[in-house]
Formats: C-alpha cells, structure tokens, sequence
C-alpha cells in the first residue's frame, strides 16, 4: 500500500473546536425551548455532526440521510443523488440540517427540497465549511462553522477517495503528491 501524502493544516484541531463552541452557542440560543430534529449529510457531516450535538444543550433527536454528489472525484456530481432516506417523521417539527460543506449548493438545496415536502415546522442549515466562490446557485447555510477559498480539503469527516477522514484537522493535500491508489 502507498504512503498516503500528509495534508498541509488549514484549520488546526483546536481552532475547529473553538469555532463549533461559538456555532453551538448561536443555535442554542435561536432553538431555546425548543426540541430540534438535527438531521445529518453521511458521510462527511459525521464528525462535524457529532462534535456540534455533543455542545447543544437542548432536547435533540437525529437522523441521517445520504445523498451522493462526489464519488471518488474532487468534483461534484452535476445532480446529486439521495441515496438513503430519512426514517424520522418530519411534520410540525423544527429541523437542522447539517453538512459539511457547501460548495456548489447542489446538495444543500436538493436536501432542503426533500426535507421541506415532509412538512417540517422550520428547516434551518448549518455547514461546517463555506466555499462561496464555487456556487452554483444562490443558496445560503443559516450557519455557517469557516469560510475557506476553493481548495480541496480533507480531514474532520471529508475524504479523498474514502480516506483523511479520521484527521482531527482540516487539510490540503500537496498539489505535487501522489494522488491516493483506488
């Protein structure tokens, strides 16, 4: 097996940590109250995912759904697919979808299509990363954990290919590096 190449740090460990304590914060104070159904992106929102819930401090259900949009590319999909359903019922509930990063917005808005015809309450977002410069459309998280450039991270729950996922931090992979075997 290849030495897979060490990603370059973007955000480290602790200043991940320190963002999602403010991120929480916000949404504890705008779902005081109130019970939310977080609802997660697998597989990359899952550490970005359970990191946050583990800081909310009010009742929380959660369920997840998957929706395919890169594959083994560092390019999204041009449609993305749903490709395991939600099993909790959604009407007259207050929902947080969770991601761990908007790029295109191809994702986020075919999520909150689905979500929204199972009628919630309300549907807020919230994504880990922000990449504005790639938009597709005019989508816009409620919240939002660091707003980077377009590069392709890994690291914190993103992949390449299946792998970097397990790093405590954000990640660069060097551009001269060996690309990991598939």
């Amino acid at each position: 097996m290849n030495q897979l190449p060490r990603p370059q740090v973007l955000l480290s460990a602790d200043r991940i940590k320190e963002r999602l304590t403010t991120l929480a914060g916000q949404i504890n104070q705008h779902y005081a109250g109130r019970e939310i159904l977080l609802v997660s992106i697998l597989d990359g929102a899952l550490i970005f995912t359970a990191d946050l819930l583990r800081l909310l401090n009010l009742p929380t259900q959660l369920d997840c759904m998957r929706i395919s949009s890169y594959g083994n590319s560092t390019s999204a999909e041009s449609a993305p697919r749903i490709t395991g359903s939600l099993k909790s019922d959604l009407s007259g509930r207050d929902v947080l979808l969770v991601d761990d990063i908007l790029d295109t917005g191809k994702t986020m808005q075919r999520a909150t299509e689905e979500i929204s015809t199972l009628g919630p309450k309300s549907l807020r977002t919230c994504v880990f990363l922000d990449k504005p410069d790639r938009r597709a459309n005019g989508f816009e998280a409620d919240w939002s954990g660091f707003t980077i450039a377009d590069e392709f991270v890994v690291g914190y729950g993103l992949d390449y290919a299946g792998r970097y996922r397990e790093l405590p931090y954000l990640g660069v992979l060097p551009k001269s590096s060996p690309q990991p075997s598939l």
